[in-house]
């Protein structure tokens, strides 16, 4: 199975022409602006990643993240490094994936020789489903399930013998939604993107917070020297700078109310979305998305719901100006 995903603008670059400072990339729910990087010295890049720069890095995560003391944590070169680990935790057997839903866990399952049960809530959950998936808040809709139902739905799976793996990886400007708080209990796994919200996508990181167990079996699997250096200085300067994290999240929240004035002012109906991107319903999405690639702005169309279609945030109000524009254009194509 073919997993469809944002971003490629190279390609769309390809098919519509314009350079890489003409396009909005608004297909991806990554954070527009970079979070303030600090000066990285020549000996972080020449030398391998020592247990000093892990080790700092991963108690910079536990305080951010709010983690207990006998939780376990686990860096990866990237959320999507962790989701294909994931199947090989236990013995194969029925996973349930609560959906729609990013699509990689479903493919990453699959490919492990697991039955999928694919579930509209956690209610649905088979009794024979040893695992279970669930984006928190969801890609794309936004969909939030309450702490209380997850860690109960957690301790159940652990009674099976089982584990339920909670993907935040759109949490971090929804802390009252999180998980990790509870991370150490057994039969709770969650996974967290580093680069979504600090809009470094390109930096490949992503933890999990589990058990000490369950992360020694992953540092076993991903092996030694998993993370690089930079990406372990920047994470560790990013989760400690408290100021300028404040800032930076101020900055995000007037940047998703830019987008929905947006859509708003366009007519286009919002019925979904995170603080980093916005999921709308339109008739004829898929031909709205052909459109918007003609003016140069890239949005994330779905091939199991072609009346949706996912928009990132601008960067800025001159950004969203020119977005406005742009998507007026695109809508009045559409409809004439």
């Amino acid at each position: 199975m073919q997993v469809e995903h944002g971003g490629a603008l190279d390609r769309a670059m390809e098919r519509f022409g314009g350079g890489i400072d003409d396009w909005f990339d608004l297909s991806t729910g990554i954070n527009p602006e970079v979070f303030p990087l600090p000066p990285i010295g020549p000996e972080i890049w020449n030398r391998l990643p020592d247990e000093k720069l892990l080790a700092s890095a991963l108690r910079a995560a536990s305080s951010y993240y709010g983690m207990r003391s006998d939780a376990g944590i686990s860096a990866a070169p990237g959320t999507q490094a962790l989701i294909q680990i994931m199947p090989e935790l236990m013995i194969k057997g029925e996973i349930a994936i609560v959906g729609p839903t990013y699509q990689e866990h479903e493919q990453s399952f699959r490919q492990a020789g697991w039955t999928v049960a694919n579930c509209r809530s956690v209610d649905d959950i088979p009794q024979s489903a040893k695992a279970a998936v669930i984006v928190n808040p969801n890609n794309p809709d936004g969909r939030v399930i309450a702490v209380d139902l997850l860690l109960d739905l957690a301790r159940r799976l652990d009674g099976r013998g089982g584990f339920l793996i909670v993907d935040e990886a759109f949490a971090d400007p929804h802390p009252e939604v999180s998980i990790a708080a509870h991370a150490g209990m057994n039969g709770l796994i969650v996974l967290k993107s580093f680069g979504k919200v600090f809009g470094l996508g390109g930096l490949r990181l992503g933890f999990a917070l589990s058990t000490s167990a369950i992360a020694q079996a992953l540092k076993s699997r991903l092996g030694p020297w998993p993370v690089s250096g930079p990406a372990l200085a920047i994470a560790t300067h990013a989760f400690s700078e408290k100021q300028l994290l404040a800032d930076y999240m101020a900055r995000l929240s007037v940047r998703r109310t830019l987008l929905a004035n947006v859509l708003a002012e366009a007519g286009v109906v919002e019925i979904g979305g995170t603080m980093l991107f916005s999921l709308v319903e339109f008739r004829q999405a898929h031909l709205l998305h052909e459109e918007l690639c003609k003016q140069h702005v890239l949005t994330r169309k779905f091939g199991y719901a072609p009346q949706w279609l996912r928009f990132g945030l601008p960067l800025d109000e001159n950004a969203a100006d020119i977005l406005h524009q742009r998507l007026g254009k695109a809508l009045s194509t559409v409809s004439s």
